[in-house]
């Protein structure tokens, strides 16, 4: 049985991925207490489901503790769990919950929204280690459902790679692994031709292949990848998540992406995510 164990910050998005759960078929449950997870296991198991998905977060209090341990429980039975962690910058999380006016899971009247969000995150630290993360500071809900259905209909027997564009005037994405700035090389942007353009088209592709640096740039970061990519399956890891950044996120670590994953992906499950352009 595949199991799906949504978790991270209040704000996140955590009902929009197990909603996205829900609709392919999974069966879920919101807001399950951690010390639960083993008799829903169970349930699920003797059900007949094949599939299922929950949601565990800081609203479990001490038992959250338990998680890791029950994780691994689990994957030695013989289970097919895997952990999102979704997470956002902490003032898009705040504007989150200005503009919905909700109260924080944590709020005891005594603590301010962006204290509840740091004792949150100091609670869920020894499951961010267990968990692939997913930044949705700069996601909208139809993304985010999209990001997450693309990450479970992956065959989970080896690592995925996971090659993101971004723009640094932005901000880095909170779930990089790997962080790569290519803002040192010839930027498109400049040329009025090429500015409306992105690194998926021609006329982009031919003006940064025609620099030196560029090809250098590009052997330099296929190399890192390969040569490090080992260690990060012996570390048993589900995936790896490369991130290429520019200042803007449209031209060169566009283009870096793609041409990554057209080497990569013949021999390595792959998947592609360019923040901006989304």
């Amino acid at each position: 049985m595949q199991l799906i164990i949504i978790t991270g910050l209040s704000g996140s998005g955590k009902s929009v991925a197990l909603k996205a759960l829900e609709d392919s078929a999974y069966y879920t449950a919101d807001n399950l207490p951690a010390k639960l997870l083993p008799e829903m296991v169970d349930f699920l198991q003797g059900a007949g489901y094949t599939r299922g998905a929950v949601s565990i977060d800081a609203r479990s209090g001490d038992t959250l503790n338990l998680l890791p341990r029950q994780i691994n429980d689990l994957k030695a039975r013989g289970f097919d769990v895997r952990v999102l962690f979704l997470d956002s910058k902490t003032d898009t999380l705040l504007k989150r919950f200005s503009e919905t006016r909700r109260r924080h899971p944590l709020s005891n009247g005594d603590l301010t929204v962006a204290e509840c969000i740091a004792r949150e995150r100091g609670m869920l630290a020894d499951i961010g280690g267990l968990s692939h993360h997913i930044d949705t500071s700069d996601l909208n809900p139809s993304a985010l459902r999209a990001w997450i259905k693309d990450l479970v209909e992956l065959d989970h027997s080896g690592i995925t790679l996971l090659f993101q564009s971004f723009g640094f005037k932005h901000g880095i994405p909170l779930d990089a692994d790997l962080v790569f700035d290519v803002r040192c090389l010839p930027n498109p942007f400049y040329d009025p031709q090429l500015r409306p353009l992105t690194g998926k088209d021609q006329a982009v592709i031919d003006f940064l292949e025609d620099d030196a640096d560029v090809r250098k740039m590009l052997a330099d970061i296929r190399g890192f990848v390969e040569r490090w990519l080992p260690c990060y399956v012996a570390d048993n890891r589900s995936y790896v998540t490369v991130a290429i950044g520019c200042t803007g996120g449209e031209h060169r670590s566009v283009y870096f992406v793609e041409a990554l994953v057209r080497h990569f992906s013949q021999s390595q499950r792959t998947l592609v995510r360019h923040r901006e352009l989304a």
